[in-house]
């Protein structure tokens, strides 16, 4: 839409509304305007969204002014991540729930190669976009999530230990192996379902740790045991050892061409990871356990303390669910440039994230309410034309 359109359309009515809510957490008014434009530069048409191509498109007769007031409210405004990411999800959640209830809320990371060293969180290690090990920076999200949409809630930049004494608890991305991580769920009265490798210990269906011996002198018994004879196994032995009636088909949803389906079983378990510091044994949980047609060994398995009656179809469908979370990463990097934030601190990073979580917010409110075709760059929000001259930093032309 042109900068020359006359009054504002039902969409960018709409958003102005969104951005008037998200704004109370502002907490102080010079950061109001400067806040909103962000979010609007986020989703306005261009391949970079770093703060001087949005400065140009939001106003291209003052693109100084404009870029000094984006990049304080970024770079330098004391506003609170959390109480902004608290109005989106107050804003958004609702128009998510009327085609369906929240089903699962899921923890996932993301990684942002870095060429440097000096951006906060930047080491070498494993890097999911590239698929091997990098410099790169990696965040941590929470999401919540309905069958048909999903939003980033909370978002936090993990700290290496060679950034930090003592880094965060979701430190390791193989979240279903750490077994205090699960515990710490459980204990929120949270059931979960979470991947984990084929190495990972339990005891089979109908097994358990051996009782602690009776102590010297009257002693009460401490320590569960295992003998040599008495020992768990890995969730890949298992898998290759349960009979063939085990497995069964299942279609947990329709893909882009056809229906996703796979072969799985699911058996009672009880995670074996170092019982014999405990005196009691790990709670018994599902095993889910993937092992696709023409595959010569298991490809996933997934924890799940769901309830022991959950059919088979509803541990599958809840464990690939997480599948919305990558269309989350996906959209919000290329088309919300959540990787395009060229500053190197802490509350930087994390507010232009929280301003891309909020400007994504906005697209989902949009596709559950009134246009399921709802894009970046493809609202009805009016923009003015960029300077016939202009070339922000990073572009080809300016290397």
């Amino acid at each position: 839409m042109s900068a020359s359109s006359s009054a504002p359309g039902g969409q960018e009515k709409r958003f102005a509304a969104y951005l008037d809510r998200l704004a109370q957490a502002a907490e102080h008014a010079d950061r109001v305007e400067p806040l909103k434009s962000y979010c609007k530069g986020l989703l306005l048409p261009g391949e970079r969204k770093s703060v001087e191509p949005m400065a140009a498109r939001l106003a291209p007769d003052d693109v100084r002014q404009t870029h000094q007031s984006l990049h304080h409210v970024i770079a330098h405004a004391a506003w609170s991540d959390e109480a902004l990411l608290k109005q989106v999800r107050q804003s958004v959640l609702s128009d998510m729930e009327k085609n369906g209830a929240v089903v699962a809320w899921i923890v996932d990371d993301t990684g942002f190669v870095k060429k440097g060293k000096h951006s906060v969180g930047v080491v070498r290690q494993y890097c999911g976009q590239v698929g091997k090990q990098e410099n790169c920076q990696v965040a941590v999200s929470l999401s919540l999530t309905t069958e048909e949409a999903s939003l980033p809630i909370a978002w936090r930049l993990y700290l290496p230990k060679e950034w930090a004494e003592d880094p965060p608890v979701l430190a390791d991305a193989a979240y279903g192996d750490d077994t205090k991580f699960r515990e710490g769920i459980s204990e929120l009265k949270l059931p979960y379902t979470v991947g984990v490798r084929g190495p990972t210990t339990v005891w089979p269906p109908g097994k358990a740790p051996l009782p602690a011996k009776p102590g010297k002198m009257g002693r009460p018994a401490k320590y569960l045991r295992r003998d040599k004879n008495h020992q768990p196994v890995s969730t890949k032995q298992l898998a290759e050892s349960l009979p063939s009636r085990k497995w069964k088909t299942v279609t947990w949803r329709e893909g882009s061409k056809k229906k996703l389906r796979s072969r799985f079983a699911a058996v009672r378990v009880r995670p074996a990871h170092r019982d014999f510091e405990r005196s009691e044994p790990h709670p018994e949980q599902w095993l889910l356990i993937e092992w696709p047609n023409g595959e010569s060994e298991p490809t996933k398995y997934w924890f799940s303390s769901e309830a022991a009656d959950t059919p088979l179809r509803e541990l599958v469908k809840l464990a690939k669910h997480r599948w919305i979370i990558e269309r989350d990463y996906e959209e919000l990097k290329q088309e919300l440039g959540l990787g395009h934030y060229e500053g190197r601190g802490w509350r930087g990073f994390h507010h232009h994230a929280t301003l891309c979580i909020a400007a994504y917010g906005f697209l989902v409110a949009e596709r559950s309410r009134f246009s399921p075709s709802a894009r970046a760059g493809r609202l009805e929000l009016r923009t003015a034309k960029l300077p016939s001259q202009f070339e922000p930093r990073g572009s080809p032309r300016t290397r």
